[in-house]
């Protein structure tokens, strides 16, 4: 297992909250899921910059300063427990290509599945051992096919990202694959064999720059009460209402458009909670 993270904010961001902070931080999970760390941070005015070592991020003063310093627009972060292939950094996610990030939590069990379904061109850009990168190769090859790239994604980019997913959840005993793909401006979470939530925050939810948290952890949080912004993480990180995602659910989160993600396949029965 692994743990995956994604924010989509309107305007720049601190992460430190959720990256380090909080009782639930991505830094305190890495405890539990000690083989590499990946955080992709995307700001308008400098594109993509990710980070990535194969310590564990709760012992690593590098983790420790980006999750500090680091602000933008769009957030991909993961931490990793392997299950196929060693701790190194050719297999730490995220994972980067032609300006599409991508992470993954679960195993594939049937990785011959994912051979023959990606290009010859995709799956000879695969530099690492794991099954999460043949994964993204299979994506970029229903991407390309479609003619949809990282630099202009409209609502038509929708229909291959959803029938990749349902393609492979088709396949009997695949196994399992949460998912966040994003071009910076729009961000693509799925669900399917392990947990994700979503969290949403708008200008009418209330602002609390301090809060206790029920371990008795003192959380500050700098949050302007302009922004807007989505969370999805593979647990609940804050103790805010967070909503569970639906099993085998894909959603699309704009930027522009916080806090309304769209949902591209199994839609909840239930509205969407903001925070508190």
């Amino acid at each position: 297992m692994c743990r995956l993270l994604a924010i989509a904010s309107t305007e720049a961001t601190d992460f430190r909250v959720v990256l380090r902070d909080s009782p639930r931080s991505l830094s305190v999970l890495s405890r539990e899921h000690p083989h590499g760390w990946g955080l992709a941070v995307y700001a308008d005015v400098t594109g993509w910059r990710v980070e990535k070592n194969v310590l564990p991020a709760n012992e690593d003063a590098r983790f420790q300063e980006l999750a500090q310093t680091h602000r933008g627009e769009t957030l991909v972060a993961h931490v990793r427990q392997k299950t196929v292939g060693r701790t190194a950094m050719e297999n730490t996610h995220p994972f980067d290509r032609d300006g599409w990030i991508f992470a993954h939590n679960g195993t594939i069990l049937r990785p011959e599945e994912l051979l023959k379904r990606a290009s010859a061109k995709r799956l000879g850009e695969v530099v690492g051992e794991t099954d999460s990168e043949r994964l993204f190769a299979v994506l970029l090859t229903r991407l390309d096919e479609a003619n949809v790239k990282s630099c202009c994604i409209g609502p038509a980019s929708n229909e291959p990202v959803r029938e990749f997913a349902r393609e492979l959840r088709s396949i009997e005993g695949i196994g399992a694959f949460n998912f966040i793909l994003s071009n910076g401006l729009v961000t693509f979470a799925h669900r399917f064999g392990r947990t994700l939530f979503l969290l949403t925050r708008g200008a009418h939810d209330p602002v609390r720059k301090v809060r206790v948290a029920q371990s008795g952890t003192v959380v500050e949080t700098p949050w302007s009460s302009r922004r807007r912004a989505a969370f999805v993480a593979s647990e609940a990180l804050t103790d805010e209402p967070w909503t569970e995602i639906p099993e085998g659910a894909l959603l699309r989160i704009d930027r522009q458009d916080l806090p309304h993600p769209q949902w591209i396949d199994g839609a909840p029965s239930v509205r969407v909670q903001h925070a508190g």
